[in-house]
């Protein structure tokens, strides 16, 4: 039986798949996003030594170069400089893999501990349901940012800490969104027949309920990595992020907010880097959740 099943399985996966795929691409919105992304990941994965200029580097005879298409900039310095001469795209190209590097672990953090406690808290119900869902509540009762500066104030500043401060509670938005769908998922009728087999509730979770909180968690994630890459560059630029030398988006932001006159691109072009990213994500998100839920895109087309 199975030996004839899992073949017809997978050509009836392929199609969707690729429809999915050529739906994806007929957005115009989610095309863009990529075309503003994949630019930015190459740059960020860029090899240090194939930069134009060390990133720490100073040259105090270039400060606050302009960039080369305004007045007075140069080529050797395509963005331009910051107040100590240090070249602005060798500092965006460096400081984006601690920027993404930073969000991407703190989502992946976030959704470990989410998607376990949103699906426990989803299957088994009762007091587990109730006691994951009242820590929920609490969670978001706190505002995330005043939470992250707290921690991180009496916790102290390094990479891996602050991927832990800011994964773990995001964890909340995971939980509470997996375990709906959890719900949805175990009420279905295969499920249910699953269980009157004889099922053990393992290979329930592994075979049925996980695969089919694959749609929810995507979409999550993609959003969720917009937001936390916003909340990384708000904790660096208070001074409680990524630590000099080292540069990220944030702390470049804050390097030129006291020469904003005489130097505005220092804190410009960074801050349009986090836009653009921010807003490419968004987009792929959006077309993520009209491709993989169509009745999204249903309800947003009547609206």
């Amino acid at each position: 039986m199975s030996a004839t099943v899992l073949p017809r399985q997978v050509a009836v996966a392929v199609p969707r798949r690729r429809r999915a795929v050529r739906a994806f691409l007929r957005d115009r919105m989610a095309v863009a996003g990529l075309v503003l992304l994949v630019p930015v990941v190459v740059a960020a994965l860029w090899p240090v030594a194939w930069l134009p200029h060390p990133p720490a580097w100073s040259d105090l005879d270039a400060r606050l170069v302009p960039p080369a298409l305004l007045a007075g900039g140069r080529w050797a310095h395509p963005l331009g400089t910051d107040n100590l001469g240090r070249d602005i795209l060798s500092r965006m190209m460096y400081g984006g893999r601690f920027s993404l590097f930073v969000a991407l672990s703190a989502v992946t953090l976030a959704a470990l501990i989410g998607v376990t406690a949103g699906v426990v808290a989803g299957y088994r119900g009762g007091l587990a349901d109730v006691i994951v869902m009242r820590l929920v509540d609490v969670q978001l009762a706190f505002p995330l940012i005043l939470l992250v500066i707290a921690i991180i104030a009496v916790l102290g500043t390094s990479l891996p800490m602050l991927i832990v401060v800011l994964g773990v509670p995001a964890w909340a938005h995971y939980a509470r969104i997996i375990r709906g769908s959890t719900l949805v998922v175990v009420a279905a009728q295969y499920v249910e027949a699953a269980r009157a087999l004889g099922g053990r509730e393992s290979r329930l979770i592994f075979r049925h309920v996980l695969p089919n909180l694959a749609t929810p968690m995507v979409i999550l994630t993609t959003f969720e990595i917009a937001r936390l890459l916003l909340l990384e560059s708000a904790v660096s630029f208070l001074g409680l992020g990524i630590q000099p030398p080292t540069p990220s988006w944030g702390t470049m932001i804050a390097d030129g907010r006291n020469h904003i006159y005489e130097g505005w691109w220092v804190s410009t072009i960074p801050g349009m880097g986090i836009f653009l990213v921010v807003l490419a994500l968004n987009f792929i998100g959006d077309g993520l959740r009209d491709v993989l839920d169509p009745r999204a895109h249903a309800r947003r087309a009547m609206l």
